[in-house]
């Protein structure tokens, strides 16, 4: 080709106009090159002809009629010398057309596999070992409902099949010795519906990590129609064994898992594969379990492989914090399509089953003594009527200068004592309704400090730091009390060494407690207080839970797991909010803040309002009562005690006899003071007959317990006044004379 002209060059490839084009374009681009430039034009394309310098004539020319060329054009280096002076280039062409060929097949074949692949009559997907899809053809992606390809992409495992068969194809091991696995299961198509189907899955058996498997999907409902009930009834078994919610596997004489569910798999960590032989499925299953359970375990999986029994089921804790229960069958298999299946074996996680025995019986243990405690602090509460009764009727005949008279105060003193112990034994069991009242925090502390430090020991130093001009609060004193118990108690427990337990006071202002807003506190006025030990603390995953019912740090039977629930709970019927914080080897902090409360002049305590109305009101009066109880030291006592302020006063000790005596008397009383439980007939049932023939008849309820305790045994609406058990007798002449003003 050298000195031919661009013409030249362009008769010698001339036989396709289409060549034209390219020519031009390298011609043009020639003029552009440097000497020494890198960058050559090259062109390929195809031409019908080739006439040039040595091409072929006649049969050879017809048989290469159509060829591809590559074409390529350079600068001479070192420049010829040329007569005209015109710049001289070198065009190179290369015959590549069995190259192109070549690549055009293999292109060819390329989309006639695609074609095959996306029409083959049978779904076929890829799967990474996270559950991401790799691929997915079109055949699989039509029977689902889903169109187009733009979300492919992030599809993983759990958008084609629910957890359980995810979890089931996740089980399947790769690697080598890898062995082809079949499973009935159920797809989720676009629009919610399931699809039976059967997925092949072929693993990869090179021992790296990460390889996709390959999974074919075969649609079962043609199957079925194919082979008719016979493998419908199997694949429905197979979905109801794989879809069970307890693991299922099935053992051959040696022990050996023949074939599992997706719950066996998932209960063994997914780790439990077709094949694993006795020692290792027990070291799978028991590595963490008590050595006499797995003995246990072992030697019922063998006997009955053997097909000798069915063994008893076995109750196994797992886990090295012995907090999983399982509870496992063995069944002989003594028929069986597959020859080597001699045993089955259901296991049934019961850790929450368990959980829950444990806690009711926990509960029906703490109802029992509640039961036990408020029947005694009842029968108690007879008791110390008696005792303040009479040491009252004893005060009155006497002068404060009289020799007996501190002996009858210091017994007075102490059966109230008594009853403020037997009031917190009734709250415990839940039969005493506790009311708020105005209170000041550092006498409340004050007041329990002697109970404290005799329930605490002399091991533990217990500091009180009050805050200054503390504002009151509106609680219930009995509960609050109780919180300060449960509270001191767990600091005492978690210094069984000794230690400092420090309780603080101090008032909260709006601008302090807006600190708290990123615990949900209201911005507003509180008094804290603050329950700190030097004790060996908590973790944080105890303290996350420390408030839940049932919970506690406490060995087995050394604690209810109910304390610090009910401190919670009191604090949060209060208006207020608790918080814990603690810290391994420094100790615990319990945070209570609680809404400051203005008094109002009504806002007197129940307790002043009495000694108030003992000291400075004429408790005399004049009427018929009717006394009804069956406790003969409390009757005799309440009977004196009206008669002294002038009262007639008839005496019933049953609800039979007050009937009787009403009925008698023609029903002639101004008042009916009762006793609520009582032999034969208690006092709401008596009172409701009365109310029959009289109904103005006006009544006083006795009870050591709450008044909601027994008022749904009388009419909604029903009017009666309340005395709680124990009494003195100025509060009962106090009450009677209310009554018979009204």
């Amino acid at each position: 080709l050298f000195g031919t002209s661009l013409k030249s060059v362009e008769e010698a490839l001339a036989g396709d106009p289409r060549a034209a084009e390219a020519v031009y374009r390298l011609s043009r681009a020639a003029e552009r090159l440097e000497e020494r430039s890198e960058d050559l034009p090259v062109r390929e394309f195809r031409v019908r002809s080739f006439t040039g310098v040595g091409a072929a004539s006649g049969a050879a020319q017809a048989a290469r009629s159509v060829r591809w060329l590559r074409v390529s054009v350079r600068p001479f280096v070192p420049a010829p010398t040329v007569p005209d002076g015109r710049r001289m280039t070198l065009w190179s062409a290369v015959d590549i057309t069995q190259d192109r060929s070549r690549e055009l097949d293999a292109i060819s074949g390329l989309e006639e596999a695609l074609q095959f692949y996306n029409t083959m009559p049978v779904g076929l997907f890829a799967v990474a070992p996270g559950g991401k899809i790799v691929h997915l053809n079109d055949t699989l992606g039509g029977w689902l409902g889903f169109r187009g390809d733009a979300s492919r992409a992030s599809w993983s495992l759990g958008d084609l099949c629910p957890p359980d068969v995810a979890a089931l194809v996740a089980s399947v091991r790769q690697g080598p010795g890898a062995v082809v696995q079949r499973f009935d299961v159920d797809l989720l198509r676009e629009d919610g519906r399931a699809m039976p189907v059967r997925f092949v899955c072929k693993p990869s058996e090179r021992s790296g990590r990460g390889e996709p498997m390959t999974v074919l999907v075969f649609d079962r409902t043609i199957d079925e129609l194919q082979h008719g009930s016979v493998r419908a009834v199997a694949d429905r078994f197979s979905r109801v064994f794989h879809g069970a919610p307890f693991a299922i596997a099935t053992l051959d004489a040696q022990g050996q898992v023949v074939s599992s569910n997706a719950a066996f798999r998932r209960m063994t960590g997914d780790k439990a594969l077709d094949g694993v032989q006795l020692e290792t499925l027990s070291q799978l299953l028991l590595k963490d379990v008590d050595p006499e359970q797995r003995q246990a375990v072992e030697a019922g999986i063998q006997r009955v492989a053997a097909g000798r029994a069915t063994a008893a089921p076995f109750e196994v804790t797992f886990g090295s914090d012995q907090q999983t229960t399982r509870r496992i069958y063995l069944n002989p298999l003594t028929s069986s399509p597959d020859p080597r299946e001699a045993a089955i074996l259901y296991m049934l996680d019961t850790t929450e089953i368990r959980a829950l025995e444990l806690k009711f019986a926990q509960s029906q243990k703490m109802e029992a003594v509640g039961k036990l405690a408020g029947g005694i602090a009842h029968d108690f509460n007879n008791v110390l009527t008696v005792i303040i009764g009479l040491s009252d009727l004893l005060l009155q005949s006497r002068r404060p200068t009289d020799p007996g008279y501190g002996d009858i105060m210091q017994i007075r003193s102490n059966a109230n004592r008594a009853a403020g112990l037997v009031g917190q034994l009734l709250a415990y069991s839940r039969k005493q309704t506790l009311k708020p009242e105005v209170l000041a925090l550092n006498d409340v502390v004050q007041d329990i400090g002697f109970s404290l430090n005799r329930l605490i020991g002399e091991k533990v130093t217990v500091n009180h730091k009050s805050g200054r001009d503390l504002w009151f609060v509106k609680a219930d004193k009995t509960q609050f009390d109780q919180i300060l118990m449960n509270l001191s108690v767990n600091a005492r427990d978690a210094m069984p060494k000794g230690g400092d337990l420090t309780i603080r006071t101090k008032n909260v202002s709006v601008r302090d407690s807006l600190k708290l807003a990123n615990q949900n506190v209201p911005s507003g006025e509180y008094v804290l207080i603050e329950i700190e030990d030097t004790g060996s603390g908590m973790r944080p995953e105890v303290v996350a839970r420390i408030f839940e019912p049932f919970f506690t740090t406490k060995d087995v039977g050394k604690g209810t797991g109910l304390g610090l629930s009910t401190v919670y709970g009191i604090v949060k019927q209060t208006g207020g909010f608790i918080f814990c914080d603690s810290e391994l080897g420094k100790g615990t902090t319990f945070r209570i803040y609680l809404p400051r409360h203005i008094p109002k002049v009504e806002d007197v305590s129940v307790a002043q309002k009495e000694k108030k109305k003992e000291g400075g009101r004429d408790l005399s009066g004049t009427g018929r009562v009717l006394l009804v109880e069956d406790e003969d030291g409390v009757r005799s006592m309440a009977v004196r005690a009206l008669q002294r302020q002038g009262y007639t006063v008839v005496e019933a000790t049953t609800g039979l006899e007050a009937l009787e005596i009403a009925e008698q008397e023609g029903y002639a009383f101004d008042l009916v003071v009762s006793d609520v439980i009582m032999p034969e007939m208690d006092g709401p049932t008596m009172f409701t007959e009365m109310r029959k023939m009289k109904p103005e008849m006006k009544i006083i309820f006795m009870s050591g317990y709450p008044a909601d305790a027994f008022e749904k045994g009388l009419a909604e609406g029903e009017e009666f006044a309340f005395l709680q058990k124990p009494f003195t007798l100025p509060q009962l002449a106090a009450k009677v004379k209310e009554q018979l003003s009204r």
